[in-house]
C-alpha cells in the first residue's frame, strides 16, 4: 500500500481538482498552424489585363466587319417599286415615275429625294410632291396638283396663292376669270380678285376679267359686260359703296349700265350703254 507521503504526490499528467494547467502563450499555440495555412493555400492567378483589351478589339472589329458588309449591301440595294398616290387629273403616274429615274442611280440608300422633289414640283401641274422612303425597296411619292383659280396672261394660270405656272392645255380653262397685270403683280391681284367674288357674291354678281396697270390702278369687267373702275386706293370702301349703290337704284337697271368709276370721294358715276345717258349718283 502505498504511504501517506506518496498519496500526496500528484501523480504525473493528472492535475489536482481545484489546480489549474499552466496557460500556454497563444503565440506558441497557433504559431504552428498559421504556418501550415500559409503555406497550404495559393493565391489565385488575376488574369492578365491585357488579354481583356485583345479579347475587347476582337469582339469590335467582328461587329464592325458585320456592320459593313450589312451597309455596302444596302447600298446596292435598287429601288424595286414606286408608288404614286394623290388626285391626278392633268398628270399621268407614268410621267412622274419616269421623272424620278434619272435621281435612282445610286440605289435605294443614296437615292436624292430632295432632287426627285425639285423635279416633280418643276412639272406644270403639280404644286406640291413628298417623296419617302419604305424600307426595304420602295419610293413612295404623293403628289398635289395646282388647283387653277383663274387664268394669268394668254397661257398663264394662278394658283389660290396667286402663283403662276404654264401649261399647254389652257384651251381647258378658257370658262376661269382671266387676271392681267404687270409683272409681279399676280399675288397682290389674285387678293383682289377674291375679296372681290367675295363682296359680289351677294348681288349675284361675278367677275369675268380683272386687271392692274403700271399705276395700281384696278379695273374689273362683270359677267355681262359692266365694268367697274375702281382705282388704287379704298379698295374694301369702294366696293362697299357700289354694293349700297347697286341695290338700292342699279340692280334694275343693270343691262343698260356699261361703266360704274368708283374713284370718287362720295359716291359714284354711272355711264350707260346709251351714250346720251351719263349720271352721278
Amino acid at each position: 500500500m502505498p504511504s501517506a507521503a506518496d498519496r500526496l504526490l500528484p501523480q504525473p499528467g493528472r492535475l489536482r481538482r481545484g489546480t489549474r494547467r499552466p496557460a500556454t502563450p497563444r503565440a506558441a499555440q497557433g504559431k504552428g498552424a498559421t504556418r501550415r495555412s500559409a503555406s497550404s493555400v495559393k493565391e489565385p492567378r488575376k488574369p492578365s489585363v491585357w488579354w481583356g483589351r485583345l479579347l475587347i478589339l476582337t469582339a469590335v472589329a467582328i461587329v464592325g466587319g458585320v456592320a459593313t458588309r450589312a451597309y455596302i449591301a444596302l447600298e446596292s440595294l435598287p429601288v424595286q417599286r414606286i408608288s404614286v398616290t394623290g388626285e391626278l387629273e392633268h398628270t399621268q403616274a407614268e410621267a412622274v415615275q419616269d421623272m424620278v429615274q434619272a435621281s435612282l442611280s445610286g440605289g435605294f440608300v443614296n437615292a436624292d429625294l430632295q432632287r426627285m422633289r425639285s423635279q416633280l414640283e418643276s412639272l406644270p401641274w403639280i404644286y406640291q410632291a413628298t417623296v419617302r422612303r419604305r424600307w426595304p425597296s420602295a419610293l413612295e411619292i404623293h403628289v398635289v396638283e395646282q388647283l387653277p383659280i383663274a387664268r394669268w396672261g394668254e397661257r398663264g394660270f394662278l394658283n389660290h396663292e396667286g402663283l403662276v405656272f404654264h401649261s399647254d392645255k389652257a384651251g381647258d380653262w378658257d370658262s376661269l376669270p382671266l387676271l392681267s397685270g404687270p409683272e409681279g403683280a399676280a399675288p397682290a391681284l389674285m387678293a383682289r380678285y377674291l375679296r372681290l367674288v367675295e363682296l359680289l357674291a351677294p348681288l349675284n354678281l361675278s367677275v369675268a376679267q380683272l386687271s392692274v396697270d403700271e399705276r395700281g390702278q384696278i379695273e374689273a369687267q362683270l359677267a355681262g359686260g359692266l365694268r367697274l373702275v375702281i382705282g388704287s386706293d379704298d379698295f374694301f370702301e369702294r366696293m362697299q359703296r357700289f354694293a349700297m349703290i347697286y341695290r338700292s337704284q342699279l340692280a334694275t337697271r343693270v343691262q343698260e349700265i356699261e361703266r360704274v368709276d368708283l374713284r370718287y370721294a362720295t359716291g359714284v358715276a354711272v355711264a350707260f350703254r346709251d351714250s346720251s345717258q351719263v349720271a352721278g349718283l
